[in-house]
């Protein structure tokens, strides 16, 4: 079965967390035998033999551990309080760590005392007392909070990814643009037609919740087809890609397609929730532009240029033209023209722009 760019994209974040929880174990394992052991502490399975089994044993477990709490974090926590906000998810997110903790708890040590019972006292004496010794001994001491602060680091972390966006953050991190770079790159802008009538149709408020609703519902799209959200400039949305990733599969024409095809089929529900019906119109444009980092107090990754205010002016003639979509004769030269049916519209007058641009649209 093949899976989608989104569903990879998901099982890398489950690979780093596997790697990342891994070292942290690796990290506390040498701690354990290395200062506790030496204080007189017992540590997890001392009494499995020498260290090399001690640490295989060890090993096995932290990876296993780091791939089910990945898959966990992933396929469940993640996006299950991505619809509420940060403080709530991650309040959420802790409360759930705890029910598993102790479920897990309960549960390890049902078997151990099943397997221990030398039938002296009840069996849930013995239960009771092996859950009262564990919960009052070094190792649970250590264990929760530790794993507890684990987990919410975790989950800070995946907060600002999908606050910059998949990628972004690591480009933060290892500083890639701190010194201002040159990159060819193709951007989108992507604007909600019609935007000021069903403003004042629907009022401040449940106007702002109908965009919320419409960059939610796209956003599978973005993802699926590896677009870069740049900004949200009120009812419209910025979309970059680098080259590679634009013009593959034809990445930056089926993302509008497939936005308004996913619009269309939503149309009931809009209608239904909101009293009206969201369509955007769209420039598409390839050129260089010059990305950096800017800010002190709010640092944000910036891209500047000359393809900015053509993509801009290119999708204001949407309108004119009569067209959902208008593509530039730049980027046309790096589509594969036999996967597409083009219609040309000649060459257009930009505003601000002295020379003119042969411009081609989708039918």
């Amino acid at each position: 079965m093949k899976l989608s760019y989104n569903q990879k994209r998901k099982f890398r974040t489950v690979l780093w967390i596997t790697l990342s929880w891994t070292f942290i174990s690796m990290i506390q394992l040498l701690y354990e035998v290395s200062i506790l052991n030496e204080y007189g502490f017992e540590y997890r399975w001392s009494t499995s033999g020498n260290f090399m089994t001690y640490f295989l044993i060890n090993s096995l477990a932290f990876v296993l551990n780091g791939f089910i709490g990945g898959l966990i974090v992933v396929f469940f926590l993640q996006s299950w309080i991505r619809n509420r906000s940060y403080s709530r998810g991650l309040l959420y997110g802790m409360l759930i760590y705890v029910v598993l903790f102790f479920l897990m708890t309960f549960l390890q040590n049902y078997f151990v005392i099943d397997s221990m019972w030398d039938g002296k006292k009840s069996f849930s004496d013995a239960y009771a007392t092996g859950l009262k010794n564990y919960f009052f001994s070094h190792e649970f001491i250590r264990m929760f909070p530790f794993w507890l602060l684990v987990l919410i680091g975790t989950l800070i972390t995946l907060f600002i990814n999908d606050k910059y966006g998949p990628g972004v953050f690591r480009k933060f991190l290892t500083g890639r643009y701190f010194e201002p770079k040159s990159e060819e790159r193709i951007f989108m802008f992507l604007d909600l037609k019609s935007s000021t009538q069903i403003a004042e149709k629907l009022g401040e408020l449940k106007y702002f919740r109908f965009l919320q609703q419409i960059f939610k519902d796209i956003t599978p799209v973005l993802l699926a087809t590896k677009a870069e959200v740049y900004q949200y400039v009120g009812d419209e949305i910025v979309i970059s890609w680098n080259i590679e990733d634009g013009i593959k599969d034809l990445n930056c024409v089926k993302c509008f397609q497939d936005i308004q095809k996913l619009l269309k089929e939503s149309e009931q529900v809009y209608e239904r929730k909101y009293g009206a019906i969201p369509y955007f119109k769209a420039g598409l444009h390839v050129g260089r532009a010059t990305v950096g980092e800017v800010g002190v107090i709010k640092r944000d990754i910036v891209y500047s240029g000359d393809v900015l205010n053509t993509t801009a002016r290119i999708q204001s003639k949407c309108n004119e033209l009569g067209v959902p979509l208008l593509i530039s004769e730049n980027l046309i030269g790096y589509l594969p023209k036999d996967k597409l049916h083009l219609t040309s519209l000649g060459k257009i007058a930009l505003r601000g722009k002295s020379e003119t641009l042969s411009l081609f649209t989708i039918p």
